[in-house]
């Protein structure tokens, strides 16, 4: 196999790793990686070592045809491209496990396949300010932590834990039967924000921007609340509706302390 060059690159603000060895090298190192392309019909001899080092992990594989990998990058991709995260996953069970042990309350935000980078970044810098514990993502589906997002965040991506599930309901159930309230903020909703309780440990899930928040999610949610509008457009953007009802919870804590 021939030695490869510097293997990573800059391509429009997102760290990519290209090459056989650099993805297997990345991966033997623990680095996380958000997603790993693979050519269709990649020669055997090299997929096999891949493959290999694949075996039992659990990664977002795609397999694409070459102009994709060509587009990320001039450079000899051998038919494999990764993309680098710019942050470190967490787990949500640990750090519900964790606050909960200590006896704090916990707040977590819940991303249902919000796929857009920039609402993602934006979410995670006003969940930042409004004392989030915890962002929770699929780990697939979805928008993922990017050099674009961190950009966005205004670095917010770097101080607050994103976790991500490869089960978003079994995770869900899991916080609930820690004590944990979940609220779905949907336009489907029955109760206005303003008199819904948000205080105390809740589990807070925004929707995508196409389809909202998933049906089963709703259905498991102990209360879905939807922000009281007098306009035509039936929804807000979820990045707008993010800073409101995480507003809200902050009032309503608040209000409690300043009233005990």
């Amino acid at each position: 196999m021939e030695r490869e060059r510097d293997s990573y690159q800059r391509k429009e603000d997102k760290d990519i790793i290209f090459g056989v060895r650099a993805v297997i090298e990345a991966i033997r190192a623990g680095r996380e990686l958000n997603k790993i392309l693979i050519l269709k019909g990649m020669d055997k001899e090299l997929f096999l070592e891949l493959k290999n080092e694949l075996k039992g992990k659990d990664f977002n594989l795609q397999f694409v045809p070459i102009q994709k990998l060509d587009r990320l990058t001039s450079s000899n991709h051998q038919g494999v491209v990764a993309f680098a995260s710019a942050v470190e996953y967490h787990s949500i069970e640990e750090i519900v496990d964790a606050k909960l042990l200590a006896g704090e309350k916990v707040s977590v935000l819940v991303l249902d396949r919000i796929t857009d980078v920039r609402n993602f970044g934006g979410i995670a810098r006003t969940a930042e300010c409004q004392g989030v514990d915890a962002i929770l993502i699929p780990s697939k589906g979805s928008a993922l932590a990017t050099s674009d997002a961190v950009k966005t965040s205004a670095g917010a991506l770097n101080r607050i834990p994103i976790c991500k599930t490869d089960d978003l309901k079994n995770s869900l159930f899991y916080m609930q039967q820690s004590g944990i309230r979940i609220i779905a903020c949907t336009e489907k909703g029955k109760s206005k924000l303003y008199e819904t309780n948000l205080r105390g440990s809740v589990a807070i899930i925004l929707g995508s921007e196409e389809n909202g928040i998933t049906q089963d999610l709703i259905n498991l949610s102990d209360i879905a609340t939807k922000v009281p509008m007098k306009g035509e457009i039936a929804s807000l953007n979820v990045g707008v509706a993010a800073g409101m009802v995480l507003y809200e919870k902050l009032r309503q804590d608040t209000y409690d302390k300043l009233r005990d």
